[in-house]
């Protein structure tokens, strides 16, 4: 009896003892009855090989473009923090270690910058704000912290409503000013 033709792997499966050489010519003889009733009927045999190699390959499709977003999200944030860092550097207002005290409430604790009294009415006045970096507190003006804001909110830590310095005639308190920080 003729012994069936393998091919190399079936040969090498057979000398290391994985398989038998009637499981070979079983395999064989399936992929022959397959291929037949493709080519008679036009049938397309399921193959549970290439399907789970499919599903695989449309996995790790899916998983790469996650991590591709997951990327690009990161570098946008980065981005986004080299230019609210850029542009507060460039329009910061210098802080006097030996002028009054400005507290404010950031992350549920009092924080205090030192400023010239010119600056610290600027900021109870809403004329100027402070913006928090990963270096610390800085004072710019009101628009540039409007365009931080504008770029991350929680960059802003104090920005006051602009007040009118303009009293209304007919107040009888126009006289007295009201604290809007109390030093103690």
């Amino acid at each position: 009896m003729k012994k069936p033709q393998l091919n190399p792997l079936q040969a090498q499966l057979l000398k290391s003892g994985l398989t038998s050489e009637a499981k070979a010519k079983q395999v064989k003889a399936e992929k022959r009855k397959q291929d037949k009733l493709q080519r008679n009927n036009g049938v397309e045999i399921v193959d549970d090989i290439k399907l789970s190699a499919e599903q695989a390959r449309q996995q790790q499709i899916e998983r790469d473009r996650q991590l591709n977003r997951q990327r690009k999200q990161i570098e946008e944030q980065k981005a986004l923090a080299a230019q609210i860092k850029q542009i507060t550097l460039l329009n910061k207002i210098e802080q006097d270690n030996n002028g009054l005290s400005y507290q404010f409430n950031h992350e549920n604790k009092v924080k205090t910058v030192y400023v010239a009294e010119k600056v610290r009415e600027a900021l109870i006045n809403g004329r100027a704000g402070i913006v928090h970096l990963s270096s610390g507190y800085e004072i710019v003006p009101a628009e540039v912290a409007r365009k931080i804001q504008d770029r991350d909110v929680l960059a802003v830590v104090v920005l006051n409503q602009a007040t009118q310095d303009v009293a209304v005639e007919d107040d009888p308190y126009a006289a007295f000013q009201i604290p809007d920080d109390l030093m103690w």
